[in-house]
């Protein structure tokens, strides 16, 4: 191509990408930060837009025939690509196999279409198809907030035949993602990391959206809902159970507490005789006594109760997790305790998860199971019980005064929606994916109070 011609087609193409990104900033002011975190790349050969959350890359000859037939076209995508970005999913950890890859790819251009579709702005508006329509709805019975890792599970879980998943990417495949960074690359040492940016845009994105841009927000409302789960905290469950530890010595050797030099000087000096030796036991944090409570009721997810059962067995299991002689109540209850079964070792441990079985569906009424606690208090069963985990959906009855124990009630859901507990207790909100720790991934403890700056009811 001919310098000249080349510089005319890219000022023409640029041209028509600012004209999208002002008609989507005239309509959505909540979005200034975003549509500017991106600069143009005249790409020929890329599909339509891409980009690497740096640079918007274009087709030109692509750009220029699909705003020909219809302007909206170039807005949708510009949008589409900008979200990607808002949300994330350009940094986040990908699936192994090339089959996985592409239902993620999928299940990422699913939610941020799903969030174009609800806007009713007439600058980015299309009709829906009949497909569109449909899959929305399956998944809409499945999860509230159609997140790519909520649509991505729901696709692996069925594996749509070939045909089908061919004519799902057909419908929603609007950008190319072969742009998008490998997450597991870290930019260079004092190169600024375009996902801190996108973090950072996306945060304000939702400050300006719950602020000052509440009442253009409203017409938004599946924008701020996905940027809710975004911004949402991370929480290491491994991290969260240490809460319920206790200091207790153990029979093991502390390599921590012994002096190798002193003990080979001995060696030397008398032949057999080290002046040090290492300690034989060791004080140790770990799991003793405590409660595991898990609502039964019929408003509570059995699939998602067994996954947090499966989760909490997988730590527990861990020696590092707990000592060799344990004394674990696994509390099954709706409006009435069902069944507790004691554990008190790896082994009993294993033998509940092989035989696992829910029993109870009624109601959801959360004082039974403190009012049997304390009853097994009274009897001694526990010699220094350290904490009680519920795990629940929140809709049901919480005690009037804080127990003699710290409390925490868990909340694992896959559309992120609130749930209040009482001042007394801590609460932690988790997604399936919060449970399993990504590679070189960080995550953050839950930012809450110490359990000795809680205050304190008196029975």
């Amino acid at each position: 191509m001919d310098v000249g011609l080349e510089e005319r087609v890219r000022l023409l193409a640029e041209r028509i990408l600012r004209a999208a990104k002002t008609e989507l900033y005239l309509r959505m002011r909540f979005l200034d930060l975003a549509l500017s975190g991106l600069s143009y790349r005249m790409s020929p050969g890329a599909k339509f837009l891409g980009t690497d959350g740096v640079r918007l890359f274009y087709d030109p000859d692509d750009l220029m025939n699909r705003y020909r037939r219809n302007p909206v076209l170039v807005n949708r995508a510009y949008l589409h690509a900008v979200l990607h970005c808002v949300f994330r999913h350009l940094w986040k950890r990908r699936p192994k196999g090339e089959e996985d890859r592409a239902l993620w790819d999928l299940a990422c251009d699913v939610a941020m279409e799903s969030v174009l579709d609800s806007l009713p702005h007439r600058g980015i508006h299309l009709p829906q198809s009949y497909l569109r329509r449909n899959f929305y709805e399956a998944l809409r019975g499945r999860m509230k907030v159609l997140t790519a890792e909520g649509v991505y599970r729901a696709l692996s879980e069925r594996r749509p035949p070939e045909r089908e998943l061919g004519a799902l990417m057909r419908e929603f495949r609007i950008d190319d993602h072969s742009f998008w960074p490998d997450p597991a690359q870290k930019p260079p040492a004092g190169a600024p990391s375009p996902r801190q940016k996108w973090e950072e845009i996306s945060r304000k994105m939702q400050t300006s959206m719950e602020t000052f841009s509440r009442d253009a927000a409203q017409q938004s409302e599946a924008v701020l809902q996905q940027v809710r789960v975004a911004n949402r905290e991370r929480h290491d469950f491994r991290r969260f159970l240490k809460k319920f530890a206790v200091l207790h010595e153990e029979l093991r050797l502390d390599p921590d507490a012994f002096d190798p030099i002193l003990y080979t000087y001995g060696m030397r000096l008398y032949g057999n005789l080290p002046l040090i030796e290492p300690q034989e036991t060791k004080e140790t944090r770990k799991i003793e006594d405590f409660v595991i409570a898990v609502d039964t009721s019929m408003s509570c997810s059995g699939r998602l109760v067994k996954a947090f059962l499966e989760q909490t067995y997988a730590i527990l299991k861990d020696t590092e997790s707990f000592f060799r002689r344990v004394n674990i109540h696994i509390i099954q209850c709706d409006e009435a305790v069902r069944s507790d079964r004691v554990v008190t070792n790896a082994e009993e441990l294993q033998d509940y998860m092989d035989h696992f079985e829910l029993i109870g569906s009624g109601g959801t009424d959360f004082r039974p199971v403190f009012r049997y606690v304390d009853e097994l208090l009274e009897k001694k069963a526990f010699r220094r019980l350290r904490g009680l985990l519920y795990f629940t959906d929140g809709r049901g009855v919480f005690p009037e005064r804080r127990p003699p124990y710290d409390t925490a009630f868990v909340f694992l859901r896959e559309d992120y929606t609130g749930a209040e507990v009482p001042p007394w207790a801590m609460k932690l909100v988790l997604e399936p994916d919060d449970l399993e720790q990504a590679p070189g991934e960080e995550q953050q403890e839950p930012e809450t109070e110490d359990w000795e700056d809680l205050p304190h009811y008196e029975y």
